[in-house]
């Protein structure tokens, strides 16, 4: 089967950020804004960049795994998972509401196809991923380790543990990113806390790093392309990735206003208005 080109990965986009506030709109409930500002960085993952089998299975061997860190930003990886085909999109409908498998922050107990590992406790997501890229070592499994994490979110220590833990180990079969969005819960990320100079921290503890526009489909593709050339070097990946959150609706963008705020009625019409339906609302 041939990969979708960047205009079809656009109009699927298109589609999963109609999703995203449609559901959260629904239940007055989620994480619009980082959702909205990852959703080129998704739709490229599952559409265009990993190696994925199906029927779905926990183990994942012979297949690239990813472990979203972030799980706040649900909405998205929801959207994603049933678009690529993980479960019926209808089940969108489905989201946040009592007895759904799709919960606010991803779980495994209500058995979602695509998820591994329960997220939304930020800092924990990195350590997965290093765990499952040394079994996929131990396992001879070729394949690669994928995660993301937020900006907001490298101001927790079990973060910077698992930075030194990858390099120390070698494991450079794992690609990690960050939503460089600059927004967190509380304001902006300088405010709250600043990151200073994220590439020098991630350089000095023995990472590769490349620098990406996260919000630009063509050159997300080719940064996780880069990405995946540098593996099997010695040094895992850090793909520092540059985004707005609620982008693709001006008056969402650039604030961190809407991180977990829904939109009312007239917001929501306001948005899908700037929005192409491509694929069917669900």
């Amino acid at each position: 089967m041939s990969q979708p080109n960047i205009e079809e990965l656009e109009k699927v986009a298109s589609q999963v950020r109609r999703d995203i506030l449609r559901m959260v709109h629904a239940v007055n409930s989620g994480h619009p804004g980082a959702s909205l500002g990852c959703t080129e960085f998704f739709t490229a993952l599952y559409f265009h960049v990993l190696n994925k089998k199906q029927p779905f299975d926990m183990d994942g061997k012979g297949e690239d795994l990813f472990f979203l860190s972030n799980g706040h930003i649900s909405p998205v990886w929801y959207s994603v998972l049933a678009r690529s085909g993980y479960f019926d999109v209808s089940e969108l409908a489905t989201f946040r509401k009592l007895n759904s498998r799709l919960q606010g922050h991803p779980a495994t107990e209500e058995g979602l196809p695509g998820i591994r590992v329960a997220s939304g406790s930020l800092g924990q997501g990195l350590s997965f991923a290093c765990g499952a890229a040394q079994a996929k070592k131990l396992n001879n499994d070729d394949n690669l380790v994928y995660a993301l994490m937020g900006d907001g979110e490298l101001q927790e220590g079990q973060v910077w543990e698992a930075a030194m833990y990858a390099p120390h180990h070698k494991i450079d079969n794992l690609i990690a990113s960050v939503d460089f969005n600059g927004q967190q819960i509380d304001g902006p990320t300088e405010k709250v806390m600043s990151l200073a100079d994220l590439k020098a921290k991630w350089l000095a503890f023995g990472w590769e790093v490349i620098e990406s526009n996260g919000n630009d489909m063509k050159e997300i593709i080719a940064a996780l392309k880069l990405a995946k050339s540098l593996t099997g070097k010695g040094k895992p990946i850090m793909n520092l990735m540059r985004t707005d959150m609620g982008y693709g609706v001006d008056f969402m963008v650039g604030t961190h206003k809407w991180h977990g705020v829904a939109p009312n009625d007239d917001q929501l019409a306001d948005a899908l208005s700037q929005l192409e339906e491509t694929l069917g609302d669900y």
